[in-house]
């Protein structure tokens, strides 16, 4: 099971993420992308950490989510926090054919993914268009991630205001 969950910063997402999570599993992994380049981020590391608490597995993985996702247990459940920290890692390492290639594997493997799965994303494209090369880049190459994912998902779910909206959900049987 794949659900992504997309919405503007604060919308709620990591925190409902978390909650289907526990609800699946009593010890879910948690796969952080961020890292902590300054104080700020340390603050948002240090928040998520602490409302989490102890039950939950950590593991920090800014580049290679294949790598972490091929291990996933049929019995476990996970969150990814976030792909758009996970892109920007990427496109800050200025490796275009090191993100093409992980973004490949990384779709290949949700293609047989075992366990119950979240994927956490910002959603980017719903303003003006950026001015700066790198900042359109992202745009794109997020907007494409998340079509990419949502082909794959059995559930799409957008947050607003801390409220999930189903945009997409994939009919058993």
């Amino acid at each position: 099971m794949i659900e992504l969950i997309v919405g503007g910063a604060r919308s709620g997402k990591s925190r409902y993420a978390e909650e289907c999570a526990l609800k699946f599993n009593d010890y879910p992994l948690y796969i952080a992308t961020a890292e902590a380049g300054d104080r700020e981020m340390a603050r948002r590391i240090d928040q998520h950490q602490r409302r989490r608490g102890e039950q939950w597995r950590l593991i920090e993985e800014p580049l290679y989510l294949s790598q972490v996702l091929v291990k996933l247990k049929n019995s476990e459940s996970a969150v990814v926090d976030c792909l758009t920290l996970w892109l920007s890692n990427w496109l800050c390492r200025e490796d275009r054919q090191g993100w093409v290639d992980e973004r490949e594997r990384f779709l290949a493997v949700l293609k047989h993914i075992q366990g119950s799965l979240w994927l956490v994303s910002n959603e980017t494209g719903m303003g003006v268009i950026p001015a700066g090369s790198l900042a359109r880049e992202f745009v794109d190459e997020s907007g494409k991630l998340h079509q990419d994912i949502a082909q794959q998902a059995d559930t799409v779910t957008q947050m607003l205001c801390g409220i999930p909206n189903r945009i997409k959900t994939r009919n058993a049987g």
